[in-house]
């Protein structure tokens, strides 16, 4: 399950997520995808299978 695709665009796994909040308390991939998601740099429709 930690190998699940959470972010198509950025390629980002649930390990992954888990292993940052540990490292640094927060999520900083989160911000770093939402940053990403505001400047326009987000590919989610082509990248994700379910198209989101």
């Amino acid at each position: 399950m930690d190998a699940e695709l959470i972010c198509y665009c950025f390629g980002y796994t649930a390990a992954d997520i888990k292993a940052d909040v540990i490292r640094n308390g927060r999520s900083t991939i989160l911000e770093r995808i939402v940053r990403e998601k505001q400047g326009g740099i987000c590919r989610c429709a082509e990248t994700n299978p379910s198209s989101r």
